[in-house]
């Protein structure tokens, strides 16, 4: 089986199979093959949808035939995160709790919006239960593992979906991010995922749609892949009152020629973290030069902001203990252990302190939008190091840089990427190089509410200047 087939991007799979010269069954029966054998090293899925995938590919063929219009994925293979309903396939959440669930009956929004641009569904990917933390395993299903070195986490929650991207198994694949959890993964992996402005994308499977930080997003090998599966993804939808007035601004006109003079870059090493990675600093600031010889005019940023740490806890710990305290009387013994901490931690904060989280969260958008008085782009690490142990507790372990603790995972890892879940604010991960270990590290750059298109510019410039897609893991 050819690697350059498993490797195509979804832009060039699609317009291959609209000209003929490549077969949408032929894509998706490779994939499925490749599939299996990395399932039992790396564990990136929880079902393969097989006989679905591969009837959905032989339609998509003869639409070909038939001369009928095509969408911009036509035949391209997307795995989807199973914490988004897929009509005719159970939803798990990573969790045991669901394991005998029924079927979904519809497909969530996005997924009917990847269908409908031609897309195949094949595959349903892991997260650890009900996507709580950056690392994806959990008792119910084992350690999915990062594919540039199975001793490190794939990150998480979308940890599956970025292994499957990264190791050729389609092209793109659908995450969710609640406190970094497509920018996590996809960092760790070496690709590139959004998490877009609240209700650009819409989230129709939210609790609480009007006090919503988690967001549906694209993950990708390539900046064409992610636009094109974002346009897609992207607009209203009824069940999400964020979306009904979402909007994409204009590409920035101080984006829209060959260079960048005149484009402003505030430039965040730190923000609630104490230390990163020499790596990913070196990283950062080759990625910022890249920005600097175009033009841009740079400067440190963020220096003065509260980044609201411990309130964003408070919210996200009792957030999980009172929507899943309704499985603990059955399910106690067989959850994961580092979720029933975090419910714990959750029980014992107050209502004075969440609403103290909540209003503090209004400051920190606040914040940003300051910021962004002064710059027309933000730019920070993605993660403070790369990929932790595989076996890294999340509950209790302290992450390790360089021989120093640096407090848990929000503030010594992810302290760069669930601040914007929290105001809102459109944010990119794309690689930014290695390490010299060969694991791969990432940038992040956040643009002003519905300001994706400048993103997607920006990191468009990095993949042209430095370019990633060719880098591969090492083969499974």
């Amino acid at each position: 089986m050819s690697d350059e087939l498993l490797f195509t991007s979804a832009t060039r799979a699609a317009a291959l199979i609209r000209d003929g010269a490549l077969s949408p069954v032929a894509l998706t029966e490779a994939v499925l093959a490749a599939a299996r054998r990395v399932q039992e090293r790396l564990n990136p899925f929880v079902v393969l949808l097989e006989e679905e995938a591969l009837t959905s590919a032989r339609a998509a063929e003869a639409a070909v035939q038939d001369g009928a219009r095509l969408g911009p994925l036509h035949g391209v293979p997307v795995s989807i995160k199973d914490q988004v309903d897929v009509r005719g396939v159970r939803t798990t959440y990573g969790s045991a709790i669901f394991a005998d669930a029924p079927e979904a009956q519809v497909d969530d929004v996005t997924v009917a919006r990847l269908r409908a641009a031609g897309a195949i569904i094949f595959a349903k990917t892991t997260l650890p239960e009900f996507g709580h933390k950056a690392l994806t395993d959990g008792p119910g299903f084992g350690t999915t593992r990062n594919p540039w070195n199975t001793a490190r986490t794939s990150g998480g929650s979308s940890g599956g979906a970025a292994v499957a991207v990264a190791t050729g198994l389609g092209p793109i694949a659908l995450g969710m991010d609640g406190a970094g959890s497509i920018r996590i993964p996809a960092a760790c992996c070496g690709i590139v995922g959004l998490k877009p402005t609240l209700g650009s994308i819409p989230w129709q499977q939210g609790a609480d749609a009007f006090g919503n930080y988690t967001y549906a997003g694209p993950m990708a090998r390539t900046i064409a892949d992610l636009s094109t599966m974002r346009s897609v993804l992207a607009g209203p939808d009824a069940s999400d009152p964020w979306s009904l007035g979402a909007a994409d601004l204009p590409l920035s006109p101080r984006l829209a020629g060959r260079d960048l003079h005149g484009l402003r870059i505030g430039v965040m090493e730190r923000t609630g973290n104490a230390r990163v990675q020499r790596e990913v600093a070196a990283n950062l600031r080759a990625s910022v030069f890249v920005f600097e010889a175009m033009g841009a005019a740079t400067e440190a940023a963020g220096g003065d902001v509260d980044w609201m740490e411990m309130p964003g806890r408070v919210m996200y710990q009792a957030n999980f203990a009172i929507s899943q305290r309704c499985h603990l009387a059955e399910w106690r013994d067989r959850m994961d252990p580092t979720l029933l901490a975090f419910m714990e931690r959750g029980e014992t904060f107050s209502l004075t302190e969440f609403r103290e989280g909540q209003y503090a969260r209004t400051r920190l958008f606040r914040a940003i939008q300051r910021l962004f008085d002064r710059f027309d782009v933000l730019i920070t690490p993605t993660l403070t190091r790369t990929a932790l142990p595989a076996d890294f507790d999340a509950a209790h372990d302290e992450v390790e840089i360089e021989g120093e603790l640096c407090g848990i995972t929000r503030q010594g890892w992810s302290s760069y990427v669930y601040p914007f879940n929290l105001t809102g604010h459109p944010a990119l991960t794309v690689p930014s190089g290695f390490d010299e270990t060969g694991m791969p590290t990432g940038v992040q750059l956040i643009g002003r509410w519905g300001a994706e298109l400048d993103l997607l510019r920006l990191g468009a410039v990095l993949e042209a200047a430095r370019p990633w897609a060719d880098r591969r893991p090492p083969p499974v």
